[in-house]
């Protein structure tokens, strides 16, 4: 997820020495986009699930119907955001401004995004599958090579270096889907050169299994859905923040890019924290298990304090990366600096998430989930704007954060509680 987000945050980077409007737009763009990598990932947790355990009962025919399935989906979830690149783009923008620019730019960002999608469902599929063989440093070459890609054609097709047309904003989104397409070239080369265990056939991705996509989005639906919380909030949000002014949008967008570096880091030792939970469950080693927490809590509270610190100190640097005029400098400085004092509080909740994920009870992550970003956070977010007062605003997120960990704890005593009755000792 954080490579996949690194294309938009590289991209605004970019757009945003080309104006304020170009960066507001790519700003309106990231819901959808985002529900993009949703919908591709999440279905790759469910390809990845059904694949690891067909490996492992050595079905091997089965493994390859996964596989293949897959690929297929990939492809039915490409036609989709076809259409939709065609036939929302323009209202999903106008939805959240009425500056002709703003809207001018946006729709042609996200339409290209959409209507050009296939490198990013192929590519996330295709590193899937390599994850859930073991190949996972393979599916890193080809996530790196797709963001090196990116990065190096930004420059070059935005402002028309070496020969390039100059594209604007258009230039970002052919560099994004450029990257996207020849890392899932790489992804299929590096399959079908080092993935013994999957057979590719052409014949079986244009015949899938019916049975198999229903085993994959038994799996995958609800992680799309866990997903796809976060591009309704942000959809939410920029509609909020929006009446304001644009230069608020553009803010909320250049913090939501910056806290990706701290909290997708809390993410990734998440999961790496659910499998050695649920094993020292299965293996009734509670010791294990209340070290690990610990050890977690702490590192991830570390990590979410030095995001605090740099957002606090810092704010003016941090919003210049993206060429910020005097203006967002005014509104972005107290807009970092309100909002950052949840890190720490979130990081308790991130990991007390895994908790309830590896020891089976996926639900409360789901209800937490949608308290933080859609039940508290987004009324929270519109009461506090009736105020008049934008600074009044970026207090929803301590506050939903604050909410999410109060039931996150009761939640977690629960767990706590019913798992050591199930294995008969104390957890």
């Amino acid at each position: 997820m954080l490579v996949q987000a690194l294309y938009n945050i590289v991209d605004s980077i970019f757009v945003s020495q080309i104006s304020e409007a170009a960066l507001t737009a790519v700003t309106l763009a990231f819901p959808l986009q985002n529900l993009m990598i949703a919908v591709a990932s999440g279905t790759g947790v469910g390809i990845n699930a059904l694949l690891s355990r067909s490996l492992g009962e050595k079905d091997y025919r089965k493994a390859d119907q996964a596989a293949n399935t897959g690929l297929f989906l990939a492809f039915l979830s490409f036609l989709a955001f076809l259409v939709i690149g065609l036939t929302v783009s323009g209202p999903f923008i106008s939805s959240q401004t009425s500056d002709p620019t703003i809207r001018e730019y946006g729709v042609t960002y996200i339409r290209i995004c959409c209507t050009l999608s296939i490198g990013v469902f192929f590519q996330i599929t295709l590193e899937r599958l390599l994850q859930a063989t073991g190949r996972t440093l393979y599916s890193m070459y080809s996530q790196i090579t797709g963001a090196v890609i990116n990065m190096i054609f930004d420059p070059i097709m935005i402002f028309g270096l070496l020969g390039f047309p100059k594209m604007g904003v258009a230039g970002a989104a052919y560099a994004t889907v450029l990257g996207q397409c020849l890392a899932s070239v790489l992804g299929l080369f590096l399959n079908r050169k080092f993935n013994s265990d999957i057979t590719l056939s052409f014949r079986e991705i244009i015949h899938p299994d019916r049975p198999t996509i229903r085993q994959i989005y038994a799996v995958g639906v609800p992680s799309i859905l866990m997903m796809s919380i976060g591009s309704i909030m942000t959809y939410l949000m920029n509609r909020i923040v929006g009446t304001f002014s644009s230069t608020a949008t553009a803010v909320f967008g250049v913090y939501f890019k910056l806290q990706s570096f701290f909290f997708m880091p809390v993410f990734g030792l998440n999961n790496g924290l659910i499998p050695v939970l649920a094993y020292n469950l299965g293996a009734k080693k509670t010791d294990r298990i209340r070290e690990a927490l610990r050890f977690s809590v702490k590192l991830a509270f570390a990590v979410m304090v030095v995001g605090t610190l740099c957002f606090e100190l810092i704010p003016g640097p941090l919003l210049k990366i993206f060429n910020a005029s005097s203006q967002m400098l005014a509104i972005g400085s107290p807009a970092l600096r309100i909002i950052a004092v949840h890190f720490p509080i979130a990081a308790i909740s991130i990991v007390l998430g895994s908790v309830f994920q590896a020891f089976s009870r996926s639900i409360y992550s789901l209800i937490i989930s949608v308290c933080r970003q859609l039940v508290v956070l987004i009324p929270t977010a519109w009461l506090l704007s009736l105020t008049g007062n934008l600074n009044n605003v970026w207090w929803c997120f301590p506050i939903s954060e604050i909410v999410s960990l109060t039931i996150s704890y009761i939640f977690f005593r629960k767990v706590m509680r019913d798992v050591s009755e199930e294995i008969g000792v104390q957890v």
